[in-house]
């Protein structure tokens, strides 16, 4: 695929997907109250969600340049291990819920952290029974390699580094 083409078809899934996750669900929960948000919420909570936005749009641009893009329908035709992908196998997601968190501190509600919880849970099962095994059938023994040294919801402390062939 093009770059051209798999950025433009990454930045329009990026703004439907992620940002109906992110942005559509928390905004009906919360309508984006900020009244009598203390400072140290708003703090906090803009932290966090920046932060948790930086993994996500990093990992699309590696999709990218890889030569697709992070839709099932258009993926890349090597395993993209760079990035934060070194760090965490699923950075998206992990980098999506820490931004939910993060609205949930700047807001003060409660049911996004309850909207985070049922995210990370429909997300592990799509990983689990559909994403990884797709993976494995594409990349082999690659993938496998991968998964044995990336866990996939809690970051390492230092980047997996492949063994060079």
């Amino acid at each position: 695929m093009r770059i051209t083409t798999a950025a433009l078809a990454s930045a329009a899934f990026f703004m439907v997907a992620p940002g109906t996750v992110v942005g559509l669900g928390p905004w009906l929960i919360t309508h984006w109250d900020l009244a009598d948000a203390p400072a140290w919420r708003v703090t906090v909570g803009g932290i966090l969600i920046v932060l948790g936005l930086i993994a996500p749009i990093h990992a699309f641009v590696e999709f990218v340049k890889a030569g697709g893009t992070p839709m099932p329908v258009a993926p890349t035709q090597r395993l993209v291990v760079t990035g934060f992908n070194r760090f965490v196998r699923n950075p998206m997601y992990v980098g999506l819920i820490m931004a939910i968190l993060g609205q949930a501190v700047l807001f003060g509600n409660l049911w996004l952290v309850v909207y985070a919880a049922i995210g990370w849970a429909i997300t592990a099962t799509f990983v689990h029974f559909y994403e990884e095994p797709t993976l494995v059938r594409t990349y082999g023994r690659q993938y496998e390699v991968y998964r044995e040294n990336v866990r996939a919801w809690i970051p390492r402390l230092r980047p997996w580094v492949p063994a060079r062939n």
